[in-house]
């Protein structure tokens, strides 16, 4: 008998990796990606993106962790020695966006706290720059803002508790508790935002197609982007969540689920952020493309307005979005946190409590740098650049290194045949041999030439240099340097001798 813990049902999975791909950026950044490239025309590209990269690197990603039965670094390592800095890269890349993502949920739990009494105020945008004790001006740390560290604690304490549980007492059991939860509230938000005036007006902004921007690179490039970061793609996550999966389990079924849950929530929040940002631009007398905002500043100063001018149940319906915005951010946070704790176990040999409290305690000590007075800049330079040049450079060098360097696609798609109802085959080789590594290489150059253009966000150039480059480069040389360390005890073994049979 296998001992490696597992997920104890085929729900469990399906919603503890759902809970990790449905998560802040479903909300806050897919509805004004959508409306910024063509309305509803962006729906083209959008299906194709998720069909011909999203599906198939998640089916690749789960299949990986499910067929080798390890975390990345030695999952990888078992394909090629030369392989472990790669795996590591996930779980190190993974790491950076902890820090930062476990503050902007501990600023959600607190709006929960202040929609109570909808402590915001008529200026919710100066309001939360006072609740962050926002620096003058980036570079400025400063020191820790306690109206932040309070709720930080509070997220990790939960997402601590959840992982060291284990697989099925402990992430399972939350995703089952939570994702139903998220879902009911949502639901809830959508449908009172479809009863507001100016609902319609918004729906039509969203939904009305320019044709004519779907001849655009950049709107195919957009779709692209906003399928593979959504889907938690080259994050460990899924290697991970797929190593815990029974050996008969249905990975390509289970991959098309999660995909189309993914999408079905994120068309769900475009329908509710809009239909709220239509009621917005009645009650302010202005046009709709005046209020659309995307990423913190639809979450905590559009919605503060929005709420604040509902006509009844204002406190309610403040706590329902963003406790909303705590249970899509913990679902995800929870599949972060437990890749980084694999890692160190497989690694080092140790028990899953040794895990947590090393790899949990150092990612917790270190997301304080993001409740420090600079934290909202400092958010904003590192999410962006461990996104573009971490996990895009990840995804590309993963696909380039199973299909082309180790030639491994056939091998998996016997693996993914054998247990799965749904037959992959040309499709799948083909959008992940050629098409997803031509789509990431084509994001990572634009990526770079505008950033070589114009320094990101206007911010100076060296808070850019230190704290974005210089994050996406340490990543990436930590990752090297893990490789480099003897394992505690050896694990990885060369496809050709030891692998682990499907």
């Amino acid at each position: 008998m296998e001992n490696r813990p597992q997920f104890g049902s085929r729900i469990g999975f399906i919603m503890a990796a759902a809970g990790s791909a449905i998560g802040l950026g479903n909300i806050w950044r897919f509805p004004a990606v959508a409306y910024e490239n063509g309305g509803g025309a962006m729906f083209i590209p959008y299906l194709v993106a998720l069909m011909t990269a999203g599906i198939p690197l998640l089916i690749m990603e789960i299949a990986i962790g499910h067929k080798h039965r390890a975390s990345p670094p030695v999952a990888f390592g078992r394909m090629r020695r030369g392989f472990v800095p790669l795996g590591w890269w996930h779980v190190i890349v993974t790491f950076f966006i902890t820090m930062y993502y476990s503050t902007v949920i501990a600023w959600a739990l607190s709006y929960v706290w202040f929609s109570l009494n909808l402590g915001w105020g008529d200026k919710p945008e100066a309001f939360f720059h006072g609740y962050l004790q926002l620096a003058d001006a980036p570079g400025q740390i400063g020191g820790l803002v306690p109206g932040v560290v309070i709720p930080l604690a509070i997220v990790w304490l939960g997402v601590l508790i959840v992982v060291h549980r284990g697989v099925k007492k402990g992430i399972e059991r939350a995703a089952k508790i939570m994702m139903p939860m998220l879902c009911v509230l949502f639901a809830v938000l959508v449908v009172r935002a479809l009863t507001l005036e100016g609902a319609a007006e918004g729906l039509n902004a969203f939904f009305k197609p320019n044709w004519d921007m779907i001849r655009d690179s950049k709107v195919w490039v957009a779709a692209y982007t906003q399928i593979f970061f959504s889907l938690s793609l080259a994050h460990a996550i899924m290697i991970c969540y797929g190593s815990y999966l029974d050996r008969k389990e249905d990975v390509a079924g289970n991959a098309f689920i999660v995909g189309f849950a993914n999408s079905g929530f994120e068309l769900l929040a475009g329908i509710g952020v809009f239909a709220a940002l239509g009621f917005m631009a009645v009650q302010q007398g202005v046009g709709v493309h005046d209020v659309v905002s995307g990423g913190t500043g639809l979450a905590f100063v559009a919605f503060p307005q929005i709420i604040n001018q509902l006509p009844a149940l204002n406190e309610l319906f403040g706590v329902l979005f963003f406790m909303s915005l705590v249970l899509a951010g913990v679902t995800s946070m929870i599949g972060q946190v437990e890749s980084i704790v694999q890692g160190l176990q497989e690694k080092f040999r140790i028990t899953r409590g040794m895990a947590v409290l090393f790899g949990g305690g150092l990612t917790m000590l270190a997301s304080l740098l993001f409740a420090t007075r600079d934290g909202r800049h400092l958010v904003n330079v590192v999410d962006y650049f461990v996104n573009s040049y971490g996990v895009t450079l990840i995804g590309l060098a993963e696909v380039i290194a199973v299909a082309w360097i180790a030639k491994r696609l056939r091998e998996l798609q016997d693996h993914i045949n054998a247990v799965s109802g749904i037959r992959i085959g040309a499709w799948w080789r083909t959008c992940f041999g050629i098409i997803t590594p031509f789509v990431l290489g084509y994001m990572a150059i634009d990526s770079i030439r505008a950033n070589l253009v114009e320094t990101y966000g206007g911010y100076d150039a060296w808070f850019v240099g230190v704290f974005g480059w210089g994050a996406a480069a340490a990543a990436l040389a930590i990752s090297v340097i893990f490789a480099a360390i003897p394992d505690r005890k050896p694990e990885i073994r060369t496809a050709e001798s030891a692998e682990v049979s499907s």
